[in-house]
């Protein structure tokens, strides 16, 4: 018998996807700002169908399907169309082969996550996040229109296009990633986490497009920070045993 409870949060996952095929088509139209700004509308239903379907115990295998296609969708075709209209079409064969490749690895990082979903800890995500790349990608967008007003009408250097390649392998990646569940402190001290998540939202609020760019970007970094720092750790650990 089907849980008709399943029926909510499959719609929230199809307004996610409604999201990020509205961005394909505000690029196409050339306006990219408003394809970002859907891009990371997609990315709050995305956060909301898998709690809404644990909260109404309605997962399903169905479900993770079909929130599976809808991220490739809105965090793998969406954001690599758009920066690639945006920024990589003047490079030729390097551009849309950046775009291209962004689309695959985000196709392989979600199939893989299915097939590891339940073997894996929860705390940690392997390799980053198909959301997390396309939030590097969009908030770029919006970061641009903040310093420099039109994002079509400045010239996006090279090594921009380099850092969609190095998303893209992100994805695939092996780096483990802060998955920010289950976290011990929020349920030790819920107070302090209110007052914490307060003064995240008056730092987003002063200056929304440059910290949303800051923060897709540190997290991008984190994981690959965190495991030189853990690699330097053990080898400092090794050479104290050797003496």
């Amino acid at each position: 018998m089907v849980n008709k409870n399943a029926i909510f949060p499959n719609f929230v996952t199809l307004l996610g996807l409604f999201s990020g095929f509205y961005s394909i088509v505000a690029t196409l139209n050339g306006n990219y700002v408003m394809a970002a700004y859907a891009t990371l509308m997609a990315f709050v239903f995305d956060g909301l169908d898998g709690k809404i379907a644990r909260m109404l115990n309605a997962s399903s295998e169905f479900g993770i399907q079909l929130d599976s296609l809808a991220d490739l969708i809105s965090f793998g075709v969406a954001p690599a169309l758009l920066v690639y209209k945006w920024a990589l079409e003047p490079y030729g064969r390097l551009g849309w082969m950046a775009a291209f490749l962004f689309v695959a690895c985000a196709a392989l990082r979600l199939a893989r996550f299915n097939v590891q979903a339940k073997r894996i800890s929860n705390k940690f995500f392997v390799g980053l996040p198909s959301p997390a790349a396309a939030g590097v990608v969009v908030t770029s967008v919006l970061f641009a229109r903040h310093f420099f007003g039109d994002p079509t009408a400045i010239e996006v250097p090279l090594w921009f296009t380099f850092m969609i390649y190095i998303l893209a392998f992100l994805m695939v990646s092996n780096v483990p990633y802060f998955s920010f569940k289950n976290i011990e402190y929020f349920h030790r001290k819920p107070f302090n986490s209110m007052v914490a998540f307060v003064l995240f939202i008056f730092v987003l609020g002063l200056y929304p497009e440059v910290f949303l760019f800051l923060f897709a970007s540190a997290y991008a970094a984190s994981g690959v920070v965190a495991l030189l720092l853990r690699k330097h750790r053990v080898h400092l650990e090794e050479e104290a045993q050797e003496i």
